[in-house]
């Protein structure tokens, strides 16, 4: 029996979520969170084998989340559900030790077998994905310019590029606006960029909005 741990900050989407493992034998419902530190408290309380991870929920980031979870209960599999497209966060998902990634546009039968998949101790990302990732080994190097940034980094471009001043985005993110600013530094030089205008643009050309 696979012990399932919802993580959404949506009820509906959690009800959902719930329905669907309760259609599929050999899956369980062990318990539902509502933001990153119940996520982590329930684990903890819980025997769960699997936590369906969503990555925009209150409290530290899911990279956070994932890497805090990896550390302190190396066996449970995390698979991150998602409405972002893979080209934002799937990568860093799964080098933050996801063992899958899956955008909310799949079907029901997909996120089955995604769960049974990571359980059985496999990876599980799309097709294209799989084929992006390959391409970058045989590449030696990702030729995408957020993908050498951090992931606090790459927060920080999302947030400026949405149009957010340093100091509205300090404060959703919890650092100081002197932070977010030698962030913005850091972005602008490894990205070659020289204004918060770049930023908006890069941004909007690939898709990085929230």
């Amino acid at each position: 029996m696979i012990r399932l741990l919802i993580a959404d900050d949506h009820p509906i989407v959690r009800a959902g979520l719930r329905r669907i493992a309760a259609d599929h034998p050999g899956i369980t419902v062990v318990g539902e969170a509502a933001s990153a530190g119940e996520v982590l408290q329930r684990v903890t309380e819980t025997p769960t084998d699997v936590i369906l991870l969503d990555v925009s929920m209150p409290g530290p980031s899911f990279i956070e989340v994932l890497q805090m979870v990896r550390k302190e209960h190396p066996s449970v599999k995390v698979l991150v559900l998602s409405v972002h497209p893979e080209d934002q966060w799937a990568v860093r998902a799964l080098r933050a030790g996801a063992a899958g990634y899956l955008t909310k546009d799949h079907s029901p039968e997909q996120l089955i077998e995604a769960i049974r998949k990571v359980y059985r101790g496999g990876k599980y990302v799309s097709a294209a994905l799989a084929e992006r990732l390959a391409t970058g080994l045989e590449a030696g190097a990702s030729t995408v310019l957020h993908e050498r940034l951090s992931d606090r980094e790459y927060e920080v471009l999302r947030g400026l590029g949405t149009g957010l001043s340093v100091k509205v985005l300090a404060e959703r993110l919890g650092l100081s606006a002197k932070t977010v600013s030698t962030y913005r530094s850091r972005i602008l030089e490894k990205m070659q960029m020289m204004s918060n205008a770049d930023l908006i643009r890069y941004v909007s050309d690939n898709g990085l909005r929230n």
